[in-house]
This record gives C-alpha cells, structure tokens and sequence, in this order.
C-alpha cells in the first residue's frame, strides 16, 4: 500500500505526484487534479496500480488521499477517448475520428517519418527514370552510376521501413496519452526495436508475398490451360484455398506490430498475442470484434488506394480494357501490355497519386494502434 501519511504538499511546498501503470505502462507524474480528469474519464480506476513519484513502492489508485474518497473537483469533465488509458469501447466511428484528431495534431512528426522511407523511394523512382532516358546515349558510365544509385535508395527505404513502422506505434501511443512527442525522441526509440521489427517484417511479408505468388501461379494455369469444366473447377477451388490461406493469415497477424513495439514482446510472442487478441472479444457482437474491425480498417484503405490509382491511370486502363476486347489471344495481350507499360516512362500522375498514398498511410497504423488499445 501506498504510504497513507503521504500529504498533498510536501515540505518544500511542491504539489504531491503520482505515477499510475496500466496494463504495464506507467503513465506520470501527474497531480492530483490530473488523476481526478483521468478518474472522471473513465480512464483510472481503483484497481490500478499507483505509486508516489519519489517512491518506489507500488499500490493502487485507490489509496490515493483524495482521489476515490472524495468528490472531484473537475467539474463537468468531457468524457475523452485518449489513447492508452481508455478503458471503455470505443465506437468504429470514434476510432475513426481519432485516428484523424491524432493524424493533425501530430502531422509533422509522422510527415518526418514517412519522409524516412518516401526520399529514398522518390530518388529511385526519378534516378530510374533519367536513366531511361539516358539509354542509347554515349552515357554508359552515368547509366551504371544511376544504377548502383537508384539501387542504394531502394535499399535504404527498405531498411527505414522497420523504423518507420515502430516511430508510428511510439508516436501515436505518446499523442492519445496526451503527450507531445519529438520525432528525434521517437526515432531514437524505434531504432531500438529495429532487428525485431526488421525480422517481423521478413516474415509477416514474405508469407504475404508467397500467397501472391501462388494467386499468380494459378492465373497462370487458367491461362495455360483448355477452358474445361474441370479446370474451371480446379481454379476456383485453388481462389478459394488462396483467399481462405491469406485471410486466415492476416488476422493471426493483425497486431504484430504493436506488440513487438508497445509491448517489447519477442518474435514469437509477439505473433502469439497477435492472434489471441485478434480472435478475443468473442463476448461481443461480431461487428464489435477486433477481426472485423480490423478487416474494416484495411478494406477502408485498401478502398482508397484503388480509387486513387484508378483515377490517376484511368487512361492506361482504358487503353488495356480496348486491347482486351480486341485481342483473343491471351499471350499476345500479356505481351501487348508489358511493352506498353515499358514505353509509359515517368508518369506524373502516377508519381503524385503515390506520393499522397504515402503521405496518408500512418493513418492505417494510428488506425490499428487505437484498435489494439481499445481490443485490450
């Protein structure tokens, strides 16, 4: 138990401050009439563990003088949905609408960390471009140079992703806390989880990629085969297998990142708690539940990207759907199309619809972090 002859002044005159852990994050020092707001908010309970700031023994909330004993003195307190605290369910829309409150007010530090990944992407792209351009030329020398360039930025973003990824997680727990985080205090704390991240990644989309590949494996053989009715049948059982295999796999790995960052859990742990959690809530209506949430959250941006790169290559589509009702011959067409997308060269509509999808997408990430905290 907390020292009950603790006093709200102490001897110099300094307000009394406590420090509160839930579920294994400490929070604090915060004043007494901090914890009175959290109190009304629903966001600290008795139950919770709390300790003096010059203390180190642990007790609970409850022991707190003149925090559950007494009124507050808040008055009228708005009920707030902030980040690691929250205790109660929020609703989809309300994720949502956090998602978005969290985005602005910390817009420049997740602009700086999409900044990590997004530079050395763009020098590729625009290095791989020039030297399109630079083909047939007496540039021989430059095209190699711009090569080895372009390759260097494409490993660099590569090897910012893990850090990318963990700064989202740090960042978007230290802003629905209340907190103002520094990118420079961020980045140095991602770069800690680096190598489990780095190996997370590795795996989560590998298994990705070799599900891609076999979606891809079977469009071949429809298109290599005799439209039998056996084969038809034989696809379509493969699609099913396929989209059974990445479904299933996708929610086993739906919070692998938070528990790798949030909770320093290992590489097995952190894929175990990832599934538990995402399968928890059987208690709930189904549209309640951290699976269908979470399918919803990546539908929603999965949405628009496809509006986006639609609207921005809807003119290279129209020409493919003509070519696809001209041509009969599936071979012919396939190689029709890969001339034709070799020929485009830099796109600027392309370039400026993927740059906006970059921008916008820690909104997934902040999106799935409140989501983790509210599943807990």
């Amino acid at each position: 138990m907390l020292d009950s002859g603790c006093m709200m002044l102490d001897d110099q005159g300094m307000t009394e401050e406590w420090i509160v852990r839930v579920q294994g994050k400490e929070y604090g020092p915060a004043d007494i009439d901090t914890l009175r707001e959290w109190k009304l908010e629903g966001r600290l309970l008795p139950e919770n563990e709390a300790r003096n700031a010059g203390a180190d023994l642990w007790g609970t909330a409850a022991a707190i003088p003149g925090l559950f004993d007494v009124a507050a003195v808040v008055p009228n307190a708005a009920r707030s949905t902030q980040g690691p605290l929250q205790t109660q369910h929020r609703g989809f829309g309300q994720i949502l609408a956090e998602t978005f409150r969290i985005y602005c007010k910390g817009f420049f530090q997740f602009l700086g960390l999409t900044l990590l990944v997004l530079l050395p992407s763009v020098c590729s792209q625009l290095t791989t471009a020039l030297m399109q351009i630079a083909k047939g030329s007496d540039g021989d020398l430059r095209v190699l140079a711009g090569g080895a360039f372009a390759f260097l930025m494409f490993v660099l973003s590569i090897a910012m992703w893990p850090v990318y990824l963990g700064g989202i997680q740090i960042l978007t727990a230290e802003i629905a806390s209340g907190r103002r985080p520094g990118l420079i205090a961020a980045l140095n704390e991602a770069v800690r989880f680096w190598p489990r991240v780095a190996a997370l990644c590795i795996f989560v989309y590998g298994v990705f990629a070799l599900l891609m590949l076999f979606g891809l494996v079977i469009a071949g053989i429809a298109l290599a085969g005799s439209s039998s009715l056996l084969l038809v049948l034989f696809v379509l059982a493969l699609l099913v297998l396929q989209a059974w295999m990445f479904g299933r796999f996708f929610v086993n790995v739906l919070f692998w990142q938070q528990f790798a960052v949030l909770e320093n859990a290992a590489f097995i742990d952190a894929l175990r708690a990832s599934r538990n959690l995402a399968y928890g809530g059987r208690d709930l209506p189904w549209f309640q539940r951290p699976l269908w949430r979470g399918a919803f959250i990546a539908s929603l941006w999965f949405a628009f990207v496809l509006a986006v790169t639609l609207a921005s290559e809807w003119t290279t589509l129209n020409h493919y759907l003509n070519e696809l009702a001209t041509t009969q011959d599936a071979q012919t067409l396939l190689q029709q199309l890969t001339e034709a997308q070799q020929s485009r060269g830099f796109d600027i509509s392309v370039f400026a619809a993927s740059l906006l999808q970059k921008i916008l997408q820690p909104l997934v990430g902040i999106a799935f972090v409140l989501l983790y905290f509210d599943s807990k």
